[in-house]
């Protein structure tokens, strides 16, 4: 429990168990008995993992529970200005919803309506709670998005969601929240995936309106490294249980649960690069998880195992109603592989760093340039010519639910691509191949008859990567595979990708816009801005000694872990 003697209390959760029906004979309790505190003018982060029921409790509070699936206690109680939450009719919570209790949702894009526009949408808010005219309220909604960072305010209170970046609709979603100017404002998961730089401006924005407006913010994460740049008090939450709960300082410095200091250590950090990365098992279990640094680097002397040279990339865009124009998304770009190392391309969203990844697989067409491999260059080739070289370089994608195909069982995933390029002699041998990979990558041999829906977002990602091996490929472009997820899976997949590495000596084009990651992981980085190569050296040196003014714009920009805020 959070003590709060020394500020009101705002809102308190006490003994908070939910439970949702599986089905007519079975239950699964989701939150166990949760209390914790959230005072007056001050930020509490809740952390955990995917499944830990930091998001369910905070739908509680909202009112936001599936009436037909979810159960809540009698016994629970959530106090906001002397009342149950709990026990109030629904239209004390929609006068309560967005007036004095708001919330920012992990995807805008899901959020907001793709057929308003944002203007509309903040100012919906305003008709319904402070009783505004339409015009007063698109005043105040410009207003809202000049406050909320979005340049040119009068122009964009006009725009589509779709026409904004994902750090601009995240704005709109922080406005429409803070404009009945709240007394409490949940953010559940605000800054996942965003690119460093982003993630910086809303955590920042954030607590500037939060000191501004002296409302307390209920921050859901399951990073401890942004909640060190955000939060006053910390709850750590793991299968629906409170296992720890102090202020930020307390937590950061003397953590007290093995859960705590799992989810500090296994987090990849920018200063050291242990062998293995320590994951949740290793200190709930006691296990011995110091490491010893692994050296980084590449030298002359490596072998190559690809080249690119001159890689251009042009997509048409729309140049007024009937003229289009080119827009150069990849320019000039070369760098070489070498066999069994990693090369780390590093960049925020629109950097290009995923396009070229795509057009060295051919799946662009690139506007100018070469890729070799055995001599040869890929891109000259016919489609027939390039389909032996096809299963030579293979790609594991962002989100692995969207690559896998979900009529599919996890068996023909793996199966189907050995049939297409006569890998094994018979079904039999390609089954038991198919085991051998999955034993690989973690997973148990019994997943071959289940689908992609049945498993988590780090299974399906070990499942992504086991399909790719099926094709015993020479290079490896992961495309941001770890962004979105928990940082304990997150670490369990670098891990394995690692192992895979010192087994296979497979080489890996590694993309990213999380500094520490790459670090990690990689060798050698290239650092993309609009489409150019603007730095590249030893993964270690260009963050020992960042040259460009953009790479130093993005190690400063990566959470470090708990500062003492200043009010």
């Amino acid at each position: 429990m959070i003590d709060s003697t020394s500020t009101g209390s705002l809102l308190t959760v006490d003994n908070l168990h939910i439970s949702f029906r599986v089905d007519r004979h079975t239950l699964f309790e989701a939150v166990k008995g949760v209390s914790f505190t959230i005072p007056e003018n001050s930020t509490v982060a809740l952390v955990g993992e995917s499944g830990s029921g930091k998001t369910v409790s905070a739908m509680a509070i909202m009112g936001l529970l599936p009436a037909e699936s979810s159960i809540v206690s009698p016994q629970s109680e959530i106090i906001y200005a002397g009342k149950n939450l709990l026990q109030v009719d629904s239209t004390h919570l929609r006068a309560l919803r967005g007036k004095e209790i708001s919330m920012i949702f992990q995807e805008p894009m899901s959020s907001l309506n793709p057929v308003l526009r944002v203007g509309d949408q903040i100012a919906e808010v305003l008709i319904l709670h402070s009783r505004m005219s339409r015009s007063q309220a698109l005043r105040r909604a410009e207003e809202l998005l000049q406050e909320a960072g979005i340049p040119e305010p009068a122009r964009r209170i006009h725009a589509y969601p779709h026409e904004l970046s994902g750090g601009q609709q995240q704005r709109v979603m922080i406005a429409i929240a803070i404009a009945c100017e709240p007394k409490l404002l949940i953010a559940d998961e605000p800054t996942t995936a965003l690119d460093v730089t982003i993630q910086r401006q809303i955590l920042d924005l954030i607590g500037a309106l939060q000191q501004k407006r002296r409302m307390s913010v209920l921050f859901i994460t399951h990073d401890l490294d942004v909640v060190g740049e955000i939060a006053d008090h910390v709850v750590v939450m793991q299968d629906g249980e409170i296992k720890e709960a102090g202020t930020a300082q307390q937590i950061f410095e003397t953590p007290q649960h093995p859960y705590t200091k799992a989810l500090l250590a296994c987090r990849p950090r920018v200063d050291r690069r242990p062998q293995r990365l320590p994951v949740i098992e290793d200190f709930l279990n006691g296990s011995d998880h110091a490491q010893t640094e692994r050296e980084r680097g590449v030298n002359d002397a490596d072998a190559i195992v690809l080249e690119a040279k001159g890689i251009s990339k042009d997509f048409m865009v729309r140049n007024g109603i009937f003229r289009k124009r080119p827009f150069r998304a990849v320019n000039d770009v070369s760098f070489r592989l070498p066999k069994g190392k990693t090369l780390g391309l590093v960049g925020e969203s629109g950097s290009g760093k995923s396009t070229l990844g795509l057009t060295l697989m051919r799946l662009h067409t690139a506007t100018a340039g070469e890729v070799w491999l055995d001599g040869k260059n890929l891109l000259a080739m016919t489609n027939e010519e390039f389909k032996p070289f096809r299963r030579r370089i293979q790609i594991v994608f962002q989100n692995p639910y969207a690559s896998l195909n979900p009529r599919f069982h996890v068996g023909k995933i793996l199966i189907e691509p050995m049939q297409i390029h006569g890998i094994g002699t018979s079904d039999q041998q390609r089954t038991d191949m198919a085991k051998t990979l999955l034993d690989r990558v973690g997973m148990p041999t019994s997943s071959l008859r289940k689908y992609p829906h049945e498993f988590s977002g780090g299974q399906r990602q070990r499942i992504a990567i086991a399909r790719c091996l099926t094709m015993q490929p020479d290079v490896l472009i992961c495309d941001e595979s770890v962004s979105a997820l928990d940082v304990s899976i997150q670490a369990q997949v670098l891990n394995l990708l690692q192992n895979l590495q010192d087994e296979f000596g497979m080489s890996y084009l590694f993309i990213s816009h999380d500094l520490a990651v790459v670090k990690y992981i990689s060798d050698f980085i290239l650092v993309m801005q609009d489409g150019n190569v603007v730095e590249r050296a030893n993964s270690d040196e260009i963050y020992r000694r960042p040259q460009h003014p953009y790479t130093q714009q993005l190690l400063a920009a990566v959470p470090s872990g708990w500062r003492k805020k200043l009010n």
